[in-house]
């Protein structure tokens, strides 16, 4: 038997989880370190051959081989890791403050004019960390730039150059503050992005919590009517035999046909209220029933058309393998609304169409009544969103969906081109399925 994951436990279609974006972030400051260390080099090469500043080149070459180590390393975990946790983009930040510390050190200390790197720190920890992270980095940063005020390897200036001192440092600070710009613009955007990406997943699933909720509010309500409904409708039925069996009755044929009428109706309505119970969970056994694909879903076009009588209802099953599944009483139900739901849009045949493929079971409704509106489409699945007008309508639809999507699967809405609606359920294999195809087809 296949064992699929919690629905907790496993990512929904289109959907990642909150923790990915520190994953994206620490991504991003592997590939700014990059650029960094590649800066860095270029750097240290042309002002010291091409400039002829004399310059400690094997150390500061050193201190940018250990930070492309870091950066290996770090991009070989980020491959098995799927989240990442603030406290490692702080260290990561910090690391970045200690590398610049250092080689601003080897080459002139505070007169460097790309001491103002440190800003770039600073600003992507505003963005990235909680509050008393950011001040960690910005204290460790305003340390690091007050040390190098008195702490430092003067640079070793031609003669040359000795008279253009300050021309030198105006154009390496036009030059860092441009790298400073360009980075904030290119790095910004992306860490808001997938910041902005993780608000949107995690208000996605406080919509699909108060959806639950709502689902087992309604669930609740469900049950307890089952149970109170129990009571007088086998009240009716006692009432209904003992009319039966009245000579007045008994010897009137019309009335013995009518009651006959109201006994089917009575036993109708406790079959739903049973079914509810089942879908509830209330009477659910211990061994869930097996069955084949066919036969689950032939069973419950019989019996909507024993419910429906003079609404036509092909059933229609592609020429594949089936597996073998576990019939969930939701499953049932789902179905059952979509057909109730075609029924009264005005449909005057509903095809239910079933379909696999490598990883999820299809199942389509497909009717040529009046369609969904635009508005109908871009709501579909909320509740109390219904084409038919009625009070409290459209939790048909949207239990179907919310039924669907704790199985892991989805579901699609649209128009028929020659009109009506269709809907698409897809239920995946490793959830509904209890073996590979076997001899259904």
């Amino acid at each position: 038997m296949k064992r699929s994951l919690p629905i907790s436990a496993r990512w929904l279609p289109g959907q990642w989880p909150a923790d990915a974006a520190g994953r994206k972030n620490m991504a991003l400051l592997v590939q700014l370190r990059w650029i960094a260390i590649a800066g860095q080099v270029g750097t240290i090469l042309f002002v010291h051959w091409g400039m002829g500043i004399n310059l400690p080149v094997a150390a500061m070459l050193l201190v940018a081989s250990v930070a492309a180590a870091v950066n290996v390393v770090s991009f070989a975990a980020l491959r098995h890791r799927t989240d990442v946790a603030r406290a490692e983009l702080f260290l990561a930040l910090l690391f970045d403050v200690l590398l610049l510390t250092a080689q601003l050190y080897l080459s002139g200390g505070a007169t460097n004019p790309f001491i103002a790197l440190y800003l770039l720190q600073v600003a992507l920890g505003v963005v990235l960390l909680d509050r008393l992270s950011i001040w960690g980095i910005v204290l460790m940063a305003m340390l690091c730039a007050a040390l190098l005020s008195f702490v430092y390897r003067p640079l070793g200036l031609t003669d040359a150059l000795q008279g253009h001192l300050f021309d030198l440092h105006i154009v390496g600070t036009w030059i860092c503050l441009a790298m400073i710009a360009v980075l904030l613009v290119l790095f910004m955007s992306r860490v808001t992005g997938n910041l902005q990406a993780r608000e949107a997943y995690l208000a996605q699933l406080r919509q699909q919590a108060a959806e639950e909720e709502h689902i087992v509010r309604m669930g609740l309500l469900a049950s307890g009517a089952a149970h109170e409904l129990g009571t007088p409708l086998s009240q009716l039925a006692v009432v209904l035999g003992d009319w039966r069996h009245m000579p007045e009755i008994a010897a009137h044929p019309p009335l013995l046909e009518e009651v006959g009428e109201m006994q089917a109706a009575v036993q109708r309505c406790k079959q739903i209220l049973t079914s509810i119970l089942i879908s509830s969970g209330e009477a659910r056994g211990e061994a869930p029933e097996i069955t084949s694909i066919r036969y689950f879903i032939d069973e419950i076009a019989e019996s909507w058309r024993s419910a429906n009588p003079g609404m036509p209802l092909r059933c229609d099953f592609g020429p594949h393998d089936y597996p073998r599944i576990i019939a969930d009483p939701v499953i049932r139900q789902a179905i059952v609304n979509l057909l109730d739901n075609a029924r009264e849009a005005g449909a005057t045949y509903i095809d239910l169409l079933v379909g696999r493929d490598s990883s999820s079971l299809n199942i389509a409704v497909r009717d040529n009544g009046s369609g969904f509106s635009e508005q109908m489409l871009a709501d579909f699945g909320k509740p109390y969103r219904s084409s038919k007008g009625k009070q409290g309508g459209g939790l048909g639809l949207f239990l179907v969906v919310n039924v669907v999507r704790k199985l892991g699967g989805s579901v699609s809405a649209s128009n028929g081109a020659d009109g009506g609606a269709l809907i698409l359920l897809r239920l995946p294999l490793s959830t509904v399925a209890l073996e590979e195809p076997a001899d259904d087809k």
